[in-house]
């Protein structure tokens, strides 16, 4: 570890010393827009020659972003500016010579296809953030909300705004009615507002903007131009109100004797979403009784590693500013809020005694949720968000006819609270979080943590034209419970305190809790020339625990890591631009082992007809995995070398397409992986498209882990050969009849196959060879009867211990058909269809027809929902 860390302070001290010298590009000068306020009112209706812009002048000269930035674009384009009381107004001229080419594709709102207009507003001024509001040739309106100086866009945001676009014999014209109370600004007499729009020509995969930000500049919103003009406006205090109404009629096979599944179930849900401007900055978002019955389906996915396998969030509510509560940590998924805790299915199952029937919650009932959120302009992000889920009961139905009741979930309360302060000219800020949840356990459920808390604090400084930077976090979790819930949580897999061979961690029966914690530590340079780099250390301590209401994958580790990346950026006949970077990264536990070392060079080249590539090569030489015997000593994973590629076509095109190919291989070819990937997306008329994502994944595992043995009073850990093959499908189309109303069918059919043959047991876990970690099982030691295997170790003809089959053969299919009208901007209309299943095939069936099984033979579930929402906005 010492080595690792010196070379990494070596390498950072001689790149910062050579690739400092870089000659700074001349800082591009601010352009400055002036509006006036309008004398007549225009109709939006994509027609920008009302008289009402005459007002004032068009503004244009736009600057080519993409492909080759600097350059005049293919087409100019023009736009004006003017504004009332309640509204800003923009037109847009977008000039083509040849309007027959101009892509009116049509989608469902937050499309982002086809030509189109993006208008990027910075009312904070505070050149981190922006509101961006899009236009397409054929009037799709789509917008995101940018954070992070550009390096965050989130599109759930969904505003009431208004526009339309038309296409004439000169290009297309678009206009944009956006009412003050959707932004977010301060009180001054003049308002300046940062202000950039960017135009993009589909069919060339080109970019234009007006304000010209080049490629070697770091971020985006600090470089946008000057909005001017706005004279004595009131911020405008925002008051939405949404009530829904659900009918949902669920049909499904019966089963026999269960009053509980009979075959069919009806019920009607309502409930209310609620946007209120505390002030024109902070807003307070409310649901009572959300319903989510729209929300399209988790993909499929089995783990065999025994960890926890990361979801998206997809409901809206939680969705939407998600980027306020975010606080990723350390790398991948880690975050001290993971908004799926809230609502989750409940952490036991009913006790049942033969003949008896339960009715199970699926889910946790969200009984409210509140979040008061938004971004004031002297730079503080503030965000509150409240949530209570209730007691959760399941219904169990005697053998006598009677029925009682028994608790799966406890009354819970979340809390996440996130602040972050600008300063230094917007150069630097420092934020902290802090999360509580709290549960009513009343004497029960003494498996679970009667408290969780977590605390961080964050920071960031950027420096020299925001060319270099330094960030890092800290964090503290402390959870409380009974003894046996604080000794659960030592043994869970991420925590793994009672690995055998463990000098550093045990299990504490007497604890009633845990602190632990963890933090990331970074410096790089992110803009300026053509190289980029950053390198830093990450830790997660033992006692580390966030799952309360974050997401933590494993503990006990920490990384040192390197990146550097040289760009090729000047558009050449062969190529528009070339990335190509080295990662290096090498892991320790708490106990000082080394665990990991990785290298991977990798290579993006865009091709000036708008194909792409990317290759990448992978080498790991050292590899060790605490948690991987469940308990058991460290063990060994061979050396690793991996190889991917992925290739595809012109994206601009009707139809194109991505194939990639990943290859693992290791020494002793003790874990060999491959994966094939095609996706197709393919739009034969503006109005309907169509997307195809296919991948098929093979492994092939010597030493996939099976289960533990107890034999002479020492524990025996089993391994076998997998033969695990996965295939899955997701199509996706969309079919728009306007901007307004779209139908979406969706399905994915999912399976996941194992097979285990050649059994084998550790004997030394962490020797060089393979042939030394393991010993084979002879056949006169192991027999199968009825899907258990006997093991006879000293052939006496008694059997010493046993271990269950393990193949399996999982098989899901998920899909819906959603038909969505926004009846008027903000109130909408679903109605939904959604079927699916899941069920365990035969392992010795082929994966086709396990699919066609699940889809052809098994009866599947079917669920037809109808919600409607109305929005009364003031």
């Amino acid at each position: 570890m010492k080595f690792a860390f010196s070379f990494f302070l070596v390498f950072l001290f001689l790149s910062t010393s050579t690739f400092s010298q870089e000659v700074l590009e001349n800082k591009v000068p601010k352009r400055i827009y002036t509006t006036k306020k309008l004398t007549k009112t225009p109709i939006i209706d994509g027609d920008v020659f009302d008289e009402a812009w005459n007002v004032v002048e068009w503004s244009s000269d736009f600057t080519e972003k993409d492909p080759d930035e600097g350059t005049p674009p293919a087409f100019q384009t023009l736009f004006k500016v003017i504004y009332d009381s309640k509204y800003l107004y923009i037109a847009i001229r977008a000039l083509d010579d040849q309007p027959s080419l101009i892509q009116q594709r049509l989608s469902r709102r937050d499309g982002f296809v086809g030509d189109r207009v993006n208008v990027s507003i910075d009312s904070y001024h505070d050149k981190r953030t922006a509101f961006v509001f899009t236009t397409t040739a054929a009037g799709v309106k789509g917008e995101e909300i940018v954070t992070q100086n550009g390096q965050n866009w989130d599109d759930s945001w969904n505003p009431i705004w208004y526009t339309d676009a038309k296409v004439d014999d000169k290009g297309w014209t678009a206009e944009m009615k956006i009412p003050f109370s959707q932004l977010r600004f301060g009180n001054a007499k003049e308002q300046i507002w940062g202000f950039n729009i960017n135009r993009t020509i589909f069919r060339l995969q080109e970019k234009s903007l007006w304000q010209r930000i080049p490629n070697s500049q770091s971020g985006s919103i600090s470089e946008a131009g000057e909005l001017h003009g706005l004279i004595d406006l009131v911020p405008q205090k925002q008051l939405e109100i949404q009530p829904f109404t659900v009918l949902q009629y669920d049909r499904y096979p019966a089963e026999a004797g269960n009053p509980f599944r009979d075959g069919s179930d009806f019920k009607i849900n309502g409930g209310l979403d609620a946007k209120i401007g505390i002030t024109n900055d902070l807003t307070l978002d409310l649901t009572i009784n959300p319903d989510f019955g729209q929300v399209e389906a988790d993909p499929g996915a089995i783990a065999l590693d025994g960890f926890q396998i990361f979801f998206k969030e997809q409901r809206p509510f939680f969705v939407e500013n998600k980027n306020i509560f975010d606080f990723e940590f350390a790398n991948g998924r880690d975050n001290l809020f993971y908004s799926r805790r809230i609502g989750r299915n409940p952490h036991r199952r009913a006790n049942l005694s033969t003949g008896e029937y339960s009715k199970e919650p699926i889910n946790s009932t969200i009984l409210g949720a509140a979040k008061f959120s938004g971004k004031t302009q002297n730079g503080w992000s503030i965000g509150l968000l409240e949530s209570v889920t209730s007691n959760e009961y399941t219904e169990i139905r005697e053998v006598n006819g009677k029925t009682r009741k028994e608790i799966v979930e406890p009354l819970t309360n979340f809390i996440v609270t996130r602040a972050q302060k600008d300063f230094n000219k917007r150069n630097s800020f420092i934020g902290g979080i802090f999360t509580a949840t709290n549960r009513n356990l009343d004497g029960n459920f003494s498996e679970l943590h009667k408290a969780a808390y977590t605390g961080g604090l964050d920071f960031q400084h950027n420096w020299k034209n925001r060319e270099f930077y330094f960030q890092g976090n800290v964090i503290l979790s402390h959870v409380l419970g009974s003894k046996e819930a604080i000794t659960e949580t030592q043994q869970t897999l991420r925590h793994n305190f009672g690995r055998v061979d463990a000098g550093h961690v045990s299990i504490d029966p007497n604890k009633t809790s845990l602190t632990g914690t963890g933090g990331r530590i970074e410096i790089g340079k992110q803009g300026g020339g053509n190289w980029r780099y950053d390198g830093g250390f990450i830790w997660r301590s033992p006692e580390l625990e966030l799952n309360d209401v974050g997401f933590l994958r494993q503990t006990d580790e920490m990384i040192q890591f390197f990146n550097l990346k040289y760009l090729w950026q000047v558009p050449t006949e062969i190529y528009r631009d070339i990335d190509l970077s080295l990662e290096q990264n090498s892991t320790y536990d708490f106990d000082g082992n080394h665990n990991s070392s990785e290298y991977k060079l990798e290579g993006k080249v865009n091709w000036i007809n708008n194909w792409w590539t990317e290759l990448g090569f992978g080498h790991k030489p050292v590899n060790y995995e605490n948690a991987y015997l469940r308990g058991g000593p460290r063990w060994r994973s061979p050396e690793r070398n991996y190889v991917y590629f992925y290739f595809g076509s012109d994206k601009s095109k009707k139809m194109s397409f991505t194939l990639g190919y990943v290859d693992s291989k290791t020494k002793e070819s003790v874990r060999d992986f491959k994966k094939y990937i095609f996706r197709m997306d393919y739009q034969p008329f503006d109005a309907l498209s169509v997307s195809l994502n296919t991948e098929f994944e093979k492994v092939i595992d010597k030493s996939q882990y099976v289960d533990e043995a107890d034999y002479n009073s020492v524990k025996r850990y089993v391994l076998g050969t997998i033969d695990n093959q996965s295939l899955s499908t997701t199509l996706r189309l969309n079919y728009s009849l306007n901007p307004n109303f779209s139908i979406q069918l969706y399905g994915q059919p999912y399976i996941s196959r194992g097979r285990y043959s050649d059994f084998k047991v550790v004997n030394n876990s962490t020797a060089s060879s393979f042939n030394e970690r393991v010993s084979m099982y002879n056949q006169n030691e192991i027999s199968l009867t009825n899907d258990i295997y006997n093991v006879d170790v000293n052939l006496d003809g008694n059997i010493d211990y046993t271990f269950n089959k393990q193949d399996f053969s999982f098989v899901q299919l998920r899909a819906n058909l959603v038909a969505r009208w926004e009846y008027i901007p903000g109130s909408e209309l679903f109605f939904v269809w959604a079927r699916g299943g899941v069920t365990f095939d035969d392992p010795r069936t082929s994966l086709t027809n396990s699919l066609r099984n699940q889809i052809t033979s098994n009866k599947l579930e079917d669920t037809f929902l109808i919600k409607a929402t109305y929005r009364f906005v003031k």
